[in-house]
């Protein structure tokens, strides 16, 4: 069995230091331009932080050890008992996956020997999305596309900035485009109600725009705004405070509009169907380029799911949802769901990645557990097999694909813990079977 090693040697560690341009791991959005302080008290947020940032980076690791059974082992035991229970395996089940490129690499190779299920803890909010570009298709844009020239940006059925603290201040209300391209006042539109609109403020912002409605409620006025774009006589809206002058009103600032972003965040768009308000969205989008230039903005992508579902679909050319037992991928989005395998008693092994928070807990199982977490992972019950990773970004360098599936942004070893990545350890675990 391959060692595995720390990635520096103890006593040559820096015990301080100031990294700058260091990208957050912890938000789909992936600022790359924080600066971090290491001291022998930690790692601190110095300058472009926010609340999920300072949370992350700044968070003192508990003591772990690998254990089996709930009883502290070495590490070479603990891979070991990870390699037998998912050789005896007939169907294991790969899941969590908040983890980077590499390890998300790691994952494909060993369910793939394995013969297993790959699914993101995260991927329901996923599909909302999904669906709708396997059905329809959709035009989207980049978050730098839409900071440099979007003069309207309609945000819809989600609270952004509590998902993403520093959008508006990078995307949406920067103090300067990349090619002086900004338009000079830009509108803003919230469809929805008690959306965060604290970060719609500055220099290039103009009119703000709320159309209050219940987020569950913001794909039909969304299909309202698009029957009168056409012309349509519609029966108005009977739910919140939106009335068929506001829905009109939207629909000349649309018209008017030189480049027009509609911005959602599937995690927030947690009620039944939701998947039928994004194919409104999307569609606002494919109607108003027969005038105009308009563009869709999906945002979400925490614990690496973006990341997750890109190199699925590069390896297996299917994004999550992904079983293996054949010994070639079989795609199926209701079959291949691990929640729903586990409640139904499907699956015999169940391996969980969460590097990232500390809040990525395993689903309640009857099968044995194996879970390749950052330290103070709140279990709410022993795992079979524990094997603390480190957290890429902060405790290794890595990559993750940022929410807008555009590029994939390098990741920093910032020293904060000898941790091994989960990429090593299932590297190992594959070496082992």
């Amino acid at each position: 069995m391959p060692s595995i090693s720390p990635r520096q040697p103890k006593g040559k560690r820096v015990s301080s230091g100031v990294f700058e341009n260091v990208v957050n791991p912890f938000c789909g959005t992936l600022c790359d331009d924080l600066v971090v302080e290491r001291t022998e008290a930690g790692l601190k947020v110095v300058k472009n932080g926010c609340s999920q940032s300072v949370a992350g980076f700044e968070r003192k690791l508990p003591p772990a050890n690998p254990s089996v059974g709930g009883k502290d082992v070495a590490l070479s035991k603990a891979i070991e008992e990870a390699a037998r229970l998912i050789g005896k395996a007939k169907l294991p089940l790969f899941g969590g996956l908040a983890t980077d490129v590499e390890g998300m690499r790691a994952v494909m190779a060993l369910a793939e020997r394995a013969s297993g299920v790959v699914d993101h803890a995260l991927s329901e909010a996923q599909y909302r999305n999904l669906k709708i570009l396997q059905t329809t298709g959709w035009t989207t844009t980049t978050l730098a596309e839409t900071r440099n020239r979007a003069d309207l940006i309609i945000i819809a059925g989600s609270d952004i900035h509590r998902l993403h603290p520093r959008f508006f201040e990078r995307i949406v209300a920067p103090p300067a485009s990349m090619f002086d391209v900004t338009a000079p006042k830009r509108t803003i539109v919230f469809i929805g109600k008690g959306l965060d609109r604290s970060g719609a403020k500055g220099a290039h912002i103009g009119e703000v725009v709320t159309l209050a409605c219940n987020d569950d409620a913001a794909g039909h006025i969304v299909a309202l705004l698009r029957a009168r774009l056409r012309g349509f006589r519609v029966t108005p809206p009977k739910r919140g405070g939106v009335t068929l002058a506001d829905i009109d009103a939207l629909a000349e600032r649309c018209r008017k509009a030189k480049y027009g972003v509609v911005v959602w965040a599937p995690p927030a768009l947690d009620f039944a169907h939701a998947e039928l308000a994004v194919e409104q969205f999307t569609g606002l989008v494919k109607d108003l380029n027969q005038t105009t230039r308009f563009a869709g903005l999906a945002l979400g992508g925490a614990e690496g799911a973006v990341t997750a579902a890109t190199v699925c679909t590069w390896i297996s050319g299917y994004p999550l949802r992904v079983s293996y037992a054949s010994g070639a991928p079989d795609y199926d989005p209701y079959r291949w769901t691990i929640g729903r395998m586990l409640k139904d008693g499907e699956g015999d092994v169940l391996l969980w990645i969460a590097s990232i928070s500390p809040s990525l807990v395993p689903p309640p199982a009857k099968v044995p557990t194996i879970v390749l977490g950052t330290p103070g992972l709140a279990l709410t019950a022993p795992a079979s097999v524990f094997i603390p990773v480190g957290t890429p970004g902060v405790d290794h360098a890595g990559r993750l694909i940022r929410v807008d599936n555009v590029v994939s942004l390098p990741l920093k070893d910032l020293g904060r813990a000898e941790l091994p990545s989960a990429a090593e350890i299932l590297s190992a675990i594959e070496a082992a079977l």
